[in-house]
């Protein structure tokens, strides 16, 4: 009997340190580092500050390089896996500025030099404020805006997804829902706080959807992205022989999958 009473009480401790935890495992934001690298000099990029209920929030603006200048632009709104920064993605993403289209980096509640605290109430609040703000710009045109989330990224671009309509949804490395990793730690579904149901959301989106994920991911396994894929409307999945922090191993290739699918959208008018 007392056996079944400690060990009750012990899982029950477990249980209730995680429901505390969870948001530091989920968000580690005072574990993430800023580069060792100067401050970048993009072309033309624009940082501004949102201000927030908990706080005022960064986010950089990166033009397109290419296009018409009398002509409004698509533009990307791109979300970062959870131990990363806004600062650790201009040049990679450089190449969408030259397909002509625009990127606006937004950064999570508490992360970096932003104020709050980040959940998925907070995160989604800060994104729909980032997309009613890039869309209000006379140089983005609102109807080819494309949402991309890395890891923890997709659920927030999947949050803003179902709260605001997009051209395109690019998922990468990202998971069905966070409850669904519920079972691994022991824990029942529903002391989940952030759940994130990436799924509900990608099986009711009715844009095109890309799906990328590494066939080896150690930390969302890879069939997380194949139920995305299965889930959505109008999916299309690039597999990749990588882990969770090398997808995809070649970003040239990458380039030339993303080039091709937002060509075969109507996003973007011609090949580079």
């Amino acid at each position: 009997m007392k056996f079944i009473t400690w060990t009750t009480f012990l899982y029950l401790a477990y249980c209730g340190s995680l429901f505390i935890m969870q948001r530091q495992i989920l968000f580690p934001r005072n574990l993430v580092e800023f580069p060792q690298i100067p401050d970048q000099k993009i072309p033309g990029m624009e940082k501004m500050w949102i201000d927030m209920p908990g706080g005022k929030v960064e986010a950089w603006f990166i033009p397109p390089v290419s296009g018409r200048e009398d002509e409004p632009a698509p533009a990307v709104i791109f979300a970062h896996g959870n131990a990363e920064l806004i600062d650790y993605w201009p040049e990679q993403l450089r190449m969408f500025s030259l397909m002509g289209i625009g990127v606006l980096l937004v950064e999570y509640p508490g992360y970096g030099r932003s104020q709050g605290t980040p959940s998925q109430h907070s995160v989604t609040e800060v994104f729909v404020t980032a997309y009613d703000i890039l869309t209000a710009r006379k140089d983005v045109d609102p109807s080819r805006i494309i949402l991309i989330g890395r890891s923890i990224g997709g659920g927030a671009i999947c949050q803003l997804a179902a709260k605001r309509p997009s051209a395109a949804l690019i998922l990468m490395s990202t998971f069905t829902s966070i409850r669904s990793f519920a079972s691994k730690y022991l824990i029942p579904g529903f002391l989940v706080r952030d759940p994130l149901d990436n799924q509900t959301v990608v099986s009711s989106y009715s844009g095109p959807v890309l799906v990328v994920h590494g066939k080896n991911d150690e930390t969302v396994p890879y069939m997380h992205g194949t139920v995305l894929f299965q889930a959505a409307k109008h999916g299309k999945m690039i597999s990749c022989d990588a882990g969770h922090n090398d997808c995809p191993p070649d970003w040239n290739t990458f380039w030339n999958e993303i080039e091709a699918f937002l060509y075969k959208s109507g996003i973007i008018k011609k090949l580079t």
